[in-house]
């Protein structure tokens, strides 16, 4: 059976219809929209009575493509000039790997020499250089200097380890903040050094259907990769009296297919632009900014 055709008026009425839902539904909009906002975080130590930073330098080690003492020292003296009320003083960076080890040198010889002086004072004079007269406990000194060599070459985190032991110097750190003038001092280690692993990996693959739709469905495959491994501790030493006033560690790492060939500088960065926040966040209060779904 045919119907009808419709007439001209209810044509009309159709197509008005037609736009009035349309009008409604462009005026509700979607049915949900999103807002920006801004979770303040408060700093993880009191600053105030500091108006100068001084980022000394950094034990540094690991891949020999980078200097990263001096390009950590560089990248956090920028962003505390944009990001914080403090003034950075510009001087140049300390090379803490020589000054540790100076150290540590100059120590392990004070130390050798007094035990030859306990030993040469508690000997008998008869008594013949052995196990238990000055020779003997010359002996155990050097073992003991030994035992506080310091790795030249700082390949891995067993070999950044013992030169942590430099920030427990108070008076070198005392003696630097005087210099210029007690400001608050930011050092560390930074290890940067490459990573490879191995092992099955998931990841996301597009197929087609049997009907000729898209869609993406997890792949696990073996796959060596390879990349970098940044672990930094910052310390921050209060420069009127050399003491350590907060110190946290990070841990952060990038890898890429074994083929893919990419600059260990730029890694680097990649890296540190992870980090940088954590790193504000203990001098001053920050803002991370993020959206929020709402429904209608």
């Amino acid at each position: 059976m045919i119907g009808r055709p419709l007439s001209k008026t209810s044509r009309l009425a159709l197509a008005a219809g037609a736009a009035l839902v349309a009008a409604i539904a462009l005026a509700c909009g979607p049915d949900t929209y999103e807002i920006p906002i801004e979770t303040p975080i408060q700093p993880k130590m009191d600053v105030s009575a500091f108006q100068r930073v001084l980022v000394a330098g950094f034990v540094a080690g690991g891949n020999e493509d980078i200097d990263a003492n001096q390009e950590t020292v560089r990248l956090l003296r920028s962003q505390l000039r944009t990001k914080s009320s403090l003034r950075v003083i510009d001087a140049d960076i300390l090379p803490l790997v020589e000054v540790a080890q100076d150290q540590n040198a100059g120590s392990a010889a004070t130390d050798d020499a007094a035990a030859r002086d306990r030993a040469a004072s508690a000997a008998k004079p008869a008594a013949p250089a052995g196990a238990g007269g000055p020779a003997g406990s010359g002996a155990a000194a050097d073992r003991a200097a030994q035992g506080l060599t310091l790795a030249k070459s700082i390949k891995d985190e067993k070999d950044l380890e013992p030169y942590e032991r430099l920030f427990a110097n108070t008076a070198y750190w005392k003696r630097i903040g005087e210099e210029f003038q007690n400001p608050l001092i930011v050092t560390g280690t930074v290890l940067f050094a490459n990573r490879s692993t191995s092992g099955i990996v998931q990841r996301d693959q597009e197929v087609m259907d049997p009907y000729g739709r898209r869609r993406v469905v997890p792949v696990r495959t073996y796959m060596e990769r390879k990349g970098f491994l940044l672990r930094p501790k910052f310390v921050f030493i209060d420069g009127r009296t050399g003491a350590t006033m907060y110190s946290e560690s990070y841990r952060e790492e990038v890898l890429y297919n074994a083929q893919q060939n990419t600059p260990a500088l730029s890694s680097y960065f990649e890296l540190m632009d992870r980090l940088v926040p954590n790193f504000l966040s203990a001098l001053s209060s920050q803002k991370i900014k993020g959206t929020r779904v709402l429904l209608k």
